[in-house]
């Protein structure tokens, strides 16, 4: 099966999540009569279709020398590509209940890197707003180690979004995030000021630590919603004291995938309001690849960085409001 129903308009505050299950094997129950077994319970989980290669049937798996978790099951050979497989259930501390259906995997790619992951099947493709999406309370980040990012109520059940980076970089902390030195002298003679929206704490923290060694005063919210209605309350304040929006942030840092409101939508929105148009704004996610580059263009995004650049993320921001200095500053 491969991914044909892509969201090709941007700004519009949806999503498409290929929703798939595992089957998991249950504990006995001490009261049934001996020898009864417990059917597998059925978990219903969902990834962004965007990070979606292709869904295809169990492949043909080669061992790899020296794999450091056991949910690796090896590696396959996909059309000259070779895709490490990770057994999804095995990683979500669970054990994979055997039945008469063949598993299917899904290949993903994002970050610029390409994996697939087993699960035991797909159902089917739901396009909703993000609206629909609620973060996950303490007690599901805590009992499923925050790989849960979203949580979505469909058709009465209850589907988890699943931060497949999160588990991409804990197999391999090569592949995630992680600040090195920013390389130059920055000019400690002026501040500048960033408002900074990601859902997650880790990254909200990395960023604000970054941009603070940047020489930026940095504000952190947790999704695009929040980061809307902080900027209209920064133009409300600006007008009622007659002065520039650049006054209390200059630039925009932020993800793409929130709950409530993403990235596109956010950026659209800024792009066009005649008082916040000129605010530069940087995307800051996995989902920035040659593939999906043009849905940040198409919204009005002045720059797009992908997750694993950290450390480019400061000196393109400041590039941004240099440039739009210069621009305000030309004559004519």
């Amino acid at each position: 099966m491969s991914q044909t129903n892509i969201l090709l308009e941007a700004g519009t505050n949806e999503l498409e999540i290929v929703e798939f299950y595992l089957e998991e094997e249950q504990s006995p129950d001490p009261d049934a009569p001996e020898g009864t077994t417990p059917p597998p319970y059925r978990g219903y989980y969902g990834v962004n279709v965007a990070k979606v290669l292709e869904i295809i049937r169990m492949p043909k798996v080669t061992e790899l020398p020296e794999v450091q978790h056991p949910c690796v099951l090896g590696a396959f050979n996909l059309r000259s590509r070779i895709i490490p497989l990770v057994n999804l259930c095995l990683w979500l501390g669970k054990k994979r209940a055997e039945t008469s259906e063949e598993p299917k995997t899904i290949v993903t790619e994002f970050n610029n890197v390409t994996t697939a992951f087993m699960v035991s099947g797909v159902n089917r493709i739901h396009r909703i707003s993000w609206e629909e999406v609620e973060p996950p309370n303490k007690y599901v980040a805590a009992v499923s180690n925050n790989t849960v990012i979203g949580v979505v109520k469909l058709e009465e059940r209850i589907v988890f979004l699943l931060d497949l980076e999160k588990i991409v970089a804990n197999l391999n902390p090569k592949l995630g995030l992680r600040l090195d030195d920013l390389g130059e002298d920055w000019d400690t003679s002026v501040r500048h000021r960033a408002l900074v929206a990601d859902d997650s704490a880790l990254i909200r923290e990395m960023l604000r630590d970054l941009l603070e060694k940047a020489n930026f005063d940095v504000e952190v919210v947790h999704n695009g919603r929040e980061a809307w209605e902080r900027l209209q309350a920064l133009k409300a304040r600006a007008e009622e004291e007659k002065r520039k929006i650049t006054d209390f942030v200059q630039v925009v840092v932020s993800d793409i995938e929130m709950p409530f409101m993403d990235g596109h939508n956010l950026t659209k929105r800024i792009k066009e309001d005649p008082s916040l148009r000129r605010l530069p704004v940087l995307l800051f996610s996995s989902l920035i690849t040659d593939k999906l580059r043009h849905k940040g263009i198409s919204v009005g995004a002045d720059d797009q960085v992908s997750k694993p650049e950290v450390t480019a993320l400061a000196k393109r921001a400041l590039s941004l409001i240099k440039e739009r200095e210069a621009e305000a500053n030309s004559p004519g």
